[in-house]
């Protein structure tokens, strides 16, 4: 055998540049692919990583190797991973874990994974890129490994890279005053959350930056001055874009001007030595917000968008987003709702445990049986696993949204929101708007605003009011009674629509035949198109508690609900369900009055 003449320990083969382990032909490739599943020659990531093996998983049959496959495919299984990414997993990460470092599966650590993910980076950037694929695969290979108790680290997010401090939101900032930036920060992480104290680096960088273009040669935070610093400042965020041209929204550039209105007071309130001798932003230079009415999704709309969401392929996310829809959660409470977060009080129901959200509040929110079917459905779909540390507190937790052995995410979940939008056939629609939605229903239902205040976890009376505004009763009330005064006094100050003679409508065929939607009222009858809808206000009086009827409308009531017996089998006729449905509850009302007028 050629090669054990050239390296009779075989181990030395791991010496040679990888350029020549990979040039071995195809005559000596598998004498060395036995070599590695027999634990004689560990070559190093490198060559792991680089070398293209056929069937790695199948050939390592019989030996060490095969017990720890078979139990990690067997648990990525269990996470719910699809064949292929086991497959890959196994084969791309773990066999080449196993091999290298000799170990079994149960003794592998963080440092073994970040070490071949190291040399994947190193082969992707010599391959000029091309690995996101190793990437997942490694992801996938590490939350299995977590799951299994082997590792005590959940797998890093694949989005965003973990730093140290918040020096890196610094670039292009002066090095004397990113310093200082860097202190500020450091001394606000005992009492703000991490993405907090971000926030405010990254504000505070592009405040640095303005200095730098303005200023070069500031260099000191004591040389602050109104005019040529703040104000140009205050000029530069009114002006300002994000970098796809947009320009930056009020919220963000009060953000921006509150956060280095921050800095300067509580440098000052520290003793800072460098801190400016004098007051330099005041309360009249943030932005005022302007104060929209919230932004609910339509009835119509917000039916078909339910649709979408119930025919989804991604079941998990569509019944996260539907319990969002059922329960008004804002999406980071929805990714934060625990296991056990349904609670059935005797007597009360079934209530919804709502985690610490926005405001650092927990609140109950009642469930009705169509929301308990969907946390169900979740609870049926979500992947299981160990606990998984609180992103808040650090503790195991046991999550409702799992997928693949960890946490959905809020990226995931708008991602499927505007999948389903785009089915339904409608413009952009954000999580939070299934919350305006909730709440709007709520309101014109008659719901208190006390009651919508604790649904919402608001904690003042003025965030929930928004909503009173939208539709409120009073307002139409007093519009309408002002309108008809004027009316009778000045006359209609539009011209009156013309009434469409009925057999322009009809045909001339009997109106209870049209295709259009149809409403039989006491005294006569009301035709709609189909895009028209049915009237919210058909029929209304009979389905009032408080109508009141007797025997001398008998015969006018059976006169009505004859009709609206044929009216009903017409729509089930055309196929229109909604319609049908209408007309028999109008049917269970009639019969209920007529029972009631029936002489004894």
């Amino acid at each position: 055998m050629r090669f054990l003449s050239r390296w009779p320990h075989p181990q030395a083969f791991a010496d040679q540049p990888l350029a020549q382990m990979l040039a071995a032909d195809a005559h000596t490739r598998p004498f060395i692919t036995f070599l590695l599943l027999h634990d004689l020659l560990r070559p190093g990531y490198d060559y792991l990583v680089a070398r293209k093996f056929a069937g790695l998983v199948d050939l390592a049959r019989g030996t060490r190797l095969e017990a720890d496959l078979t139990g990690f495919a067997e648990a990525a299984t269990a996470l719910g991973f699809s064949a292929h990414v086991r497959a890959r997993a196994a084969e791309r990460v773990l066999a080449r874990l196993l091999i290298q470092t000799g170990r079994p599966m149960h003794e592998l650590t963080v440092a073994d994974l970040t070490e071949l993910g190291t040399a994947f980076t190193a082969h992707t950037a010599a391959r000029g890129g091309g690995g996101d694929n190793d990437r997942g695969f490694l992801h996938a290979a590490w939350a299995t490994l977590f799951h299994l108790g082997i590792i005590e680290v959940t797998p890093p997010n694949r989005r965003r890279r973990d730093h140290t401090g918040h020096a890196h939101h610094f670039g292009g900032v002066p090095a004397w005053l990113a310093a200082r930036l860097g202190d500020y920060t450091t001394a606000l992480i005992g009492t703000h959350a991490p993405s907090t104290c971000d926030g405010i680096a990254i504000r505070l960088a592009h405040f640095g930056r303005h200095l730098a273009a303005i200023d070069p040669g500031l260099d000191s935070l004591a040389q602050l001055e109104r005019q040529p610093h703040i104000e140009t400042y205050l000029a530069a965020v009114a002006a300002g874009r994000l970098r796809g041209g947009q320009p930056i929204s009020v919220g963000e550039q009060r953000n921006r001007v509150i956060t280095l209105g921050r800095f300067l007071t509580d440098i000052t309130d520290w003793g800072w030595p460098d801190a400016p001798p004098r007051r330099l932003v005041f309360p009249r230079d943030v932005p005022k917000t302007p104060r929209p009415l919230p932004r609910y999704v339509p009835v119509d709309a917000d039916r078909r968008l339910s649709e979408a969401l119930q025919h989804s392929p991604n079941r998990l996310l569509a019944d996260a987003l539907l319990l969002a829809r059922a329960t008004g959660l804002r999406v980071g409470e929805l990714v934060d709702l625990e296991l056990d977060c349904v609670h059935e009080i005797p007597g009360q129901g079934a209530w919804l445990k709502v985690p610490l959200g926005k405001l650092d509040t927990e609140r109950m929110v009642p469930l009705d049986d169509d929301a308990l079917t969907v946390v169900d459905r979740i609870a049926a779909s979500r992947s299981p696993g160990r606990p998984l540390p609180h992103p808040k507190t650090g503790r195991p937790t046991e999550f409702l949204l799992t997928h693949h052995g960890k946490r959905v995410s809020v990226h995931a979940l708008r991602a499927e929101l505007a999948r389903a939008a785009q089915a339904a056939g409608l413009d952009r629609i954000t999580p939070h708007q299934l919350r305006h939605t909730w709440a709007t229903a709520l309101i014109n239902a008659g719901c208190s605003l006390q009651a919508l205040m604790q649904l919402l976890g608001h904690t003042s009376a003025a965030m929930s009011l928004r909503y009173a505004k939208l539709f409120d009763a009073t307002v139409r009330a007093e519009y309408e009674h002002a309108l008809a005064q004027a009316k009778a006094h000045h006359g209609p100050a539009l011209p009156g629509r013309p009434t469409l003679p009925i057999i322009d409508v009809t045909g001339g065929s009997d109106w209870k035949d049209t295709p259009l939607i149809k409403a039989r009222l006491a005294g006569g009858y009301c035709l709609r198109t189909a895009a028209q809808g049915s009237c919210a206000y058909a029929n209304i009086c009979e389905h009032c508690p408080n109508f009141r009827t007797d025997a001398a409308f008998r015969t006018i009531l059976a006169t009505q609900r004859a009709d609206v017996e044929i009216l009903a089998a017409d729509a089930e006729a055309r196929g229109w369900g909604e319609e049908a449905a209408r007309h028999r509850r109008l049917l269970d009302r009639l019969d209920a009055h007529l029972a009631n007028t029936e002489p004894a």
